[in-house]
Formats: structure tokens, C-alpha cells, sequence
């Protein structure tokens, strides 16, 4: 599998997830902003951190850089988008997903492990997940609380979009397992045609032992095995 992984000015998690995908045996590389054309990849990677320092709302200013035009027309060929906490605030500000991320409902930063539960598993991204498995990512945010419409949160139940939830270790849906305000305690979802996913959590930050666990993994090795 080759993968482009995104560079933006202020992302910090780039080397994470580019080490992560290189461990699942990808062939990943990095692209600058910038840059006006995407390589021949299979699936793109927009990573974590503080694009342009998070001015205007996170992610609206890497929306509008050069090379998010070629990856929005690689996504409408159905090509694989991921992105992780910056990069699904990107995904929104740039129309690829829908909603938007707002800020904590405590007004805090949160850095923290937190449990999640696989809604979605007919995927690439979650293939090597069971549909209800609870799994464990760290957060790292300030503006991670998923806000749409009724109507948008109607479609993506209905559709089976939600990839992720926060719960609690035993995979109750609960107010106290909600870090952060999301409505029906969304932490991923999906466009219409599952080709593109975006997710607070970090996945690519517990995909080694030496990171103290692997629930990660599977994301980057179901990906590598589609490919």
C-alpha cells in the first residue's frame, strides 16, 4: 500500500502515523501543503496537531491549501481519506465530512486515554476490528466536540456512518464516557460512500507495544490488507 501523508504547518503527529503505516508494511511519504499534485497513493492521511496554529476554527485554513483540491477530487474517485483530530477538523472544514468539531464542553485541552466502541467494521479502516469491540486511543484536544444537525445526525444513524463511539471499558454509550460534549457521543464517522473516515482519537499513537498498546494497530494493518 502507498499513502501520502499530508504535512501542514503546525501538525505534530505526521511522523506518528507515517511510522505507523511504515510498521504495518505501507510505503508511506510525506506531502507538503503546498504541493498542487498528490502521487499515484491508495490512500491519503491527514494528521493530528495545530494547522496554522488553529486560527479562524481548526482546520479551516489547511481546507483551503493547494493541495486539499486534489485531495478532495482523490476522495470523489473513491479514493481512501483518513483523519485523525486535526485532520477530521480539516475534513469538515473542507466539506469532505459533515458537521463540525467545536470546543470542549468543559473549555478545557483533554490528554487522555479513552474507550471507544467499533460501531462500523465493514470497512477498511475497522476491518480488523469486531463490530461492538471496545478499543483504547489517547485524545488530544480542545475542539473535539462533534456538533451537526438533526438532520445530519439522522442520516449518519440511519446510514450506519458513525465509525467510532465514546463509552466506557465495559462499551456503555454514557454521559460520564463523553470526554468532550460530542452528540451521541461520536469520536468517528464516515462520508456516504466509506471511503473517507475522521476521527478525534489518536489511533496511530497506541499501535506499539513501547506506546503502552496496540489497539491502534488494526486500523493501519486492515488497511494495509485491503490494499
Amino acid at each position: 500500500m502507498k499513502a501520502a501523508v499530508i504535512v501542514f504547518p503546525g501538525s505534530n503527529c505526521d511522523r506518528d502515523i507515517y511510522t505507523a503505516l511504515e510498521n504495518s508494511g505501507a510505503k508511506p511519504l510525506k506531502v507538503w501543503h503546498a504541493d498542487s499534485s498528490l502521487p499515484k497513493v491508495d490512500l491519503v492521511a491527514l494528521p493530528g496537531g495545530f494547522s496554522y496554529g488553529d486560527y479562524l476554527r481548526c482546520g479551516a485554513i489547511a481546507a483551503k491549501s493547494p493541495i486539499m483540491k486534489e485531495v478532495i477530487a482523490f476522495a470523489g474517485k473513491g479514493g481512501h481519506v483518513l483523519g485523525i483530530c486535526n485532520g477530521f477538523q480539516i475534513l469538515t472544514e473542507s466539506g469532505l465530512l459533515p458537521g463540525t468539531l467545536m470546543i470542549n464542553k468543559n473549555l478545557k485541552f483533554i490528554c487522555k486515554d479513552v474507550y471507544l466502541k467499533v460501531e462500523n467494521n465493514k470497512t477498511p479502516f475497522t476491518a480488523k476490528y469486531k463490530k461492538n469491540q471496545v478499543v483504547k486511543f489517547p485524545i488530544a484536544h480542545h475542539e473535539g466536540n462533534y456538533f451537526a444537525d438533526k438532520k445530519t445526525l439522522a442520516e449518519l444513524e440511519e446510514k450506519n456512518l458513525v465509525a467510532f463511539r465514546y463509552c466506557d471499558a465495559d462499551g456503555k454509550i454514557t454521559a460520564k464516557s463523553n470526554p468532550n460534549g460530542a452528540l451521541n457521543n461520536i469520536a468517528g464517522i464516515y462520508n456516504k460512500k466509506k471511503n473517507v473516515l475522521g476521527l478525534m482519537p489518536h489511533p496511530e499513537r497506541l499501535a506499539e507495544e513501547a506506546l503502552g498498546g496496540v489497539d491502534g494497530r488494526g486500523m493501519f494493518e486492515g488497511l494495509m490488507e485491503n490494499f
